[in-house]
């Protein structure tokens, strides 16, 4: 396992205890590591970024310790926040030159080659002399990765990479993302987005409340929603009726009526169907019957 989580807790001074002795190892590939928000996601990434020390247990990322070698990890990983900023002053080249000499790549002739592949690479290098803050908002999250893989880390961890993005920008990272996976390296892709973990992750956590309430694959997770979709077809009048007993997941105008989907061990009282389901659904019945998270308003 490339990073090995044992017993990790952080208890902020307010008293929140945002992380609940964690317990995970991560292999190299694509890790989806999903949750709603608030579930301590973002919490355990600035910590294996070492931007946020934990309260209590251990962390190895390939060999070493956390606590002990924070300068030595650090120079193994690149992290792309959620709210990754861009200074105003640089374009689009010039930014990821920065990110460069940061890295320690002193080298002007190098460091100018690797920064032109870079930007070819994530579909930047038409754009390279447009300043940075004027990107597009999927072209700052390209340039965000850029200057994440731009020092070839063995690590790269990615904070809700995906929100308020276009479908074709968010297909085009997650693409992204899947190719740098394949080169032997560790992508922990953190997201509260569904989609990001079923299409690109062979391996997930499913965190909540602090605590990783599973772990595994995405097939798997997804076999336990087996014969827990149903297809139902009511009329206006029952649909908020449906709504108040169970977790909807898509609600489609049906002639006069309305074809609704819905997670459920059983279904009373209405005409209903199995349906095949997919991760979302898998989410949905997880958060519903093994963690009772699923309310209505």
């Amino acid at each position: 396992m490339s990073i090995s989580i044992k017993g990790l807790n952080k208890v902020y001074p307010n008293g929140n205890h945002a992380l609940k002795d964690i317990n995970l190892e991560i292999p190299t590939g694509m890790f989806g590591l999903l949750g709603p928000n608030g579930a301590g996601k973002s919490t355990l990434m600035r910590i294996l970024v070492a931007l946020m020390e934990p309260s209590s247990g251990e962390v190895n990322i390939f060999g070493h310790d956390l606590l002990k070698e924070r300068q030595e990890i650090r120079s193994l990983l690149g992290y792309l926040p959620q709210d990754f900023r861009f200074f105003a002053k640089y374009k689009t080249y010039e930014f990821l030159d920065y990110a460069a000499r940061l890295s320690g790549m002193n080298n002007r002739r190098k460091r100018k080659e690797a920064v032109d592949a870079m930007l070819e690479s994530v579909g930047l290098f038409d754009v390279r002399e447009r300043y940075a803050n004027k990107l597009s908002g999927g072209m700052k999250r390209r340039l965000g990765i850029a200057q994440a893989l731009i020092h070839n880390p063995k690590v790269i961890i990615v904070d809700e990479p995906t929100t308020g993005l276009d479908p074709e920008e968010r297909i085009r990272f997650r693409n992204l993302l899947t190719a740098v996976s394949e080169q032997d390296v560790t992508i922990i892709l953190s997201t509260h987005i569904v989609g990001d973990i079923s299409s690109s992750c062979k391996c997930m956590a499913l965190m909540n409340k602090g605590e990783v309430a599973y772990y595994g694959s995405p097939e798997d997770m997804l076999k336990q929603a087996e014969g827990k979709v149903w297809r139902i077809q009511i009329n206006g009048d029952q649909l908020h009726d449906v709504d108040k007993k169970y977790p909807v997941i898509s609600t489609i105008p049906s002639g006069t009526g309305w074809e609704v989907q819905v997670v459920a061990d059983e279904i009373k009282g209405y005409d209903a169907e199995p349906f095949p389901p997919n991760l979302e659904h898998a989410y949905v019945y997880y958060m519903e019957s093994k963690l009772n998270r699923w309310t209505n308003d």
